[in-house]
């Protein structure tokens, strides 16, 4: 009996100490991004096939006041791409509806929480120098 009471203890310590998928390491979000996005999209303009990295989070942070609802709204965009629920109306016009890429619930936190930092008010609103966005410039 104190043999069999001894492997119990023995393997739960043993269960203790073995990590599990719970203390898996968050994804780096800018990796993700690499792995699953960087085909369409670019850091900074001008554009591949979908709308530049910094212009897009500018408009994330346009359209959101914190970085919990901005995050929450990309995540929720990124499982089910709807044209009506697009941050920039122009861009799906311009590039199309992006497709459904799969990502697990930790890969697409770390990837909308690394989209959201990318934002650099010095890039205005990412229009170009025509003048077509309500923001700043780059030139002024």
């Amino acid at each position: 009996m104190k043999k069999i009471l001894y492997v119990f203890m023995l393997s739960g310590i043993v269960s203790e100490v073995h990590p599990s998928a719970a203390t898996a390491v968050t994804p780096d979000g800018r990796a993700v991004f690499d792995r699953n996005c960087s085909v369409c999209h670019s850091i900074n303009p001008p554009p591949k096939s979908a709308p530049p990295v910094i212009p897009l989070a500018n408009r994330y942070h346009e359209k959101f006041a914190t970085k919990a609802e901005g995050v929450a709204h990309m995540a929720a965009f990124l499982k089910k791409p709807d044209k009506n629920k697009a941050v920039d109306q122009q861009a799906v016009t311009r590039f199309g509806l992006m497709p459904l890429i799969k990502l697990t619930d930790a890969e697409l936190k770390a990837v909308t929480g690394w989209f959201w930092d990318q934002y650099n008010p010095a890039m205005g609103r990412g229009r170009g120098m025509g003048g077509g966005g309500k923001g700043r410039l780059m030139n002024q």
